[in-house]
């Protein structure tokens, strides 16, 4: 009632596209200078956040899609656009917005929605699951989405060691780093979602 090479491929898809290390930076960059306790919390909720969208879109993926009117290409460069706001907000250092608000819009934007569950993940998770016929192949399609989520939690949760090395100084060093990252991500976001419109006219 498994599948191991159903699971192993998307379990891989899944890590390349939400990318757990990769995102490291990111979230240490959005949670500087918030307690260890908070921190942690926040990672969980972005896991959690990202899994209920995820999981959402792999049972009604296309029926949200047709009802909305909205296209894949366009997801992808609304997901685009707004990450290139956060990356603009950590280039220029701003850090002006109210301390809860802030940490709400970090767990849920742009950790839960569009960094972890980006419509890369999403489509990929709609394919999975319309392409699973069978129990076994389901079993293995949801597993494999339950053990990406895991390993997302786990990397952020213990990337929070990583503050208590570089300091002060390296927390800004990292938020630009995470800055220039993240424009880049988003704008190859947007160009992928540009490039399928004009593909498919």
């Amino acid at each position: 009632m498994f599948d191991a090479a159903l699971f192993g491929s998307l379990f891989l898809t899944l890590f390349v596209i939400m990318d757990p290390p990769g995102i490291t930076p990111i979230f240490l960059a959005l949670t500087a200078g918030r307690p260890g306790k908070v921190q942690k919390r926040m990672a969980f909720q972005a896991v959690c956040v990202a899994g209920g969208v995820v999981t959402v879109f792999g049972l009604l993926g296309h029926e949200i899609l047709d009802y909305l009117h909205v296209s894949v290409p366009a997801l992808m460069i609304a997901g685009g656009l707004l990450l290139l706001l956060i990356a603009l907000d950590l280039l220029t250092g701003k850090s002006d917005e109210p301390q809860q608000t802030k940490d709400v819009n970090v767990a849920l934007v742009p950790l839960g929605m569009p960094l972890l569950a980006g419509p890369g993940a999403i489509v990929s998770v709609i394919l999975a699951v319309e392409k699973a016929d069978t129990v076994a192949a389901q079993v293995s399609v949801w597993s494999a989405i339950l053990a990406i989520h895991v390993v997302l939690w786990l990397v952020m949760r213990h990337s929070l060691l990583i503050i208590k090395i570089i300091k002060d100084g390296g927390v800004v060093l990292v938020t630009r780093l995470a800055g220039m990252m993240l424009s880049a991500i988003a704008v190859q976001q947007i160009i992928n979602g540009v490039t399928q419109v004009i593909q498919g006219t």
